[in-house]
């Protein structure tokens, strides 16, 4: 199957799940998968919808896309909007061997030629500062491991302990494959449509409570942009919107390319302190029974690697209490955290239908 028709196939499942008939469907968003496909005139044609409004994100992690469909209801531009995604890069044998960001002229001769690079400069960088280890590191992995191995829609699911996360060879030092995302074929796609129309559908609705955004497209000439000091500013815009704080966040889930970017947002968002990241994922916090679940579904280092997309589909699963053995109790409030590299970042907030 081509990209767009893996797509197709999840909007149709989509669809089943909330009632709803294609012709229901008046906005379609599409993201383009890595290789430029996924544009909404070929996926629209394919899934024979005719909407009033489609656009394709060049880079439309679920997050910029739910904020579109967000936006596009709110505009009065259409009323029920589906988000769409679909990638075959293992199919495909895409080994994402190219440039990360916009300045590939300034970082491929030496070697930045996935994320993975300035990844692993950025947990250098942390673990100058703050004394941060490659087992703590590990903790995040493992942790994702043991909610994969309760998903049985995740690729991933053989226990991994701390131990064997250690003795596996570097893939760009200090980063292991168990801390870079998976490389696979799937699709995902969510409904988006206004409160009174969801109260009418079969399934059970969550609502987007507020979203932010943010850009860093200065990229390296700003301040320590290993880090993304800028992340930070996404949890005054979204707190106060949404009318909650972190500490009513029951589930968080992160874009997680490499297993750094879950260090630097659970301090980002203020989960922890800048630089005790690692103490609180050595401590258990994030895995199963842990005080604060993240990526529930083993996230892109276990389950998929999908830009994000099944996170999503996974917090409203949670919400929704649809999750079996790995369902986090009284569940009522979900994050998301997802960014483009160094270049920007956006987060959501989600509540259980009553929340």
């Amino acid at each position: 199957m081509s990209a767009d028709e893996i797509a197709v196939d999840a909007l149709r499942l989509a669809l089943a799940d909330s009632g709803l008939q294609k012709a229901d469907v008046d906005g379609l968003i599409t993201c383009k998968s890595f290789g430029g496909k996924g544009v909404d005139t070929d996926i629209g044609h394919l899934a024979g919808i005719n909407p009033s409004y489609s656009a394709s994100l060049d880079y439309g992690t679920c997050n910029f896309s739910l904020h579109l469909a967000a936006m596009v209801i709110d505009a009065g531009l259409a009323t029920t909007v589906a988000c769409v995604y679909g990638t075959n890069q293992s199919t495909a044998g895409n080994r994402f061997a190219a440039p990360a960001g916009t300045d590939g002229e300034l970082t491929t001769p030496y070697g930045f030629f996935n994320i993975a690079g300035p990844a692993a400069m950025a947990f250098n960088r942390h673990r100058h500062l703050y004394g941060t280890t490659e087992e703590q590191l590990g903790a995040i992995a493992v942790a994702q491991r043991k909610w994969a191995t309760l998903n049985p829609l995740a690729i991933l699911r053989e226990p991994l302990t701390i131990d064997g996360y250690l003795s596996t060879p570097y893939v760009v030092r200090p980063l292991r494959r168990s801390d870079i995302c998976l490389i696979s074929d799937g699709g995902a796609a969510l409904i988006v449509t206004t409160l009174e129309r969801a109260a009418t559908l079969a399934a059970r609705p969550v609502r987007l409570l507020a979203g932010g955004q943010v850009t860093a497209l200065r990229q390296n000439q700003l301040a320590d942009n290993l880090l993304r000091p800028w992340l930070a500013t996404l949890a005054n815009q979204v707190y106060p919107v949404a009318g909650i704080d972190r500490e009513d966040v029951d589930l968080v889930y992160i874009q997680d390319a490499t297993s750094v970017w879950v260090l630097q947002m659970l301090e980002a968002f203020g989960f922890c302190e800048a630089g005790e990241g690692g103490p609180f994922v050595a401590s258990g916090a994030t895995g199963p029974g842990g005080r604060l679940p993240v990526n529930t579904n083993g996230g892109q280092l276990s389950e998929a690697y999908m830009w994000g997309w099944l996170h999503l589909c996974e917090a409203v699963r949670q919400l929704r209490g649809e999750c079996g053995p790995r369902q986090v109790a009284r569940a009522r409030i979900a994050q998301y955290c997802s960014t483009k590299g160094f270049e920007k970042g956006a987060v959501s907030i989600l509540a259980a239908e009553g929340s």
